[in-house]
């Protein structure tokens, strides 16, 4: 459980380098005021910042709930196969989301990796709880 935790760790800090660099990008290239940044509101903002941005705040959406689960697994020792490939496919459909939204921004397949990664989120819950009974 804690590698794949580690994992959407390392995936968020990509997505977070991913977002500074197309921010930082759009002011070196003068194509959206640093002033931008104070409230993160304005006109013509470049793409790459928009989806860059709204990605990264996705990292911190329902991974949130994957984190507590995973660490109350962890923290209580629970030991649960079923429990580690949920984790492990919550983190490939977060990838697989994140690299949509960076790139080719496909909503239909954006929005399948989605709903895996949620239902991983729900099964990990749900098998906590029988776990405790």
């Amino acid at each position: 459980m804690l590698y794949a935790l580690f994992t959407m760790v390392l995936l968020t800090l990509g997505v977070g380098c991913i977002a500074l660099k197309s921010r930082v990008g759009s002011v070196n290239n003068k194509s959206l005021s640093i002033k931008y940044f104070q409230v993160m509101q304005g006109d013509n903002i470049p793409l790459s910042v928009m989806k860059s941005s709204r990605c990264f705040n996705n990292m911190f959406e329902i991974p949130v709930l994957f984190y507590v689960v995973g660490s109350l697994y962890i923290s209580l020792n629970i030991d649960s196969s079923f429990a580690i490939i949920c984790a492990w496919l919550f983190v490939i459909a977060r990838c697989i989301q994140a690299t949509v939204h960076l790139t080719y921004n496909n909503v239909i397949h954006r929005m399948l990796a989605f709903w895996l990664s949620t239902a991983c989120v729900l099964a990990l819950w749900i098998n906590l709880l029988v776990q405790q009974m």
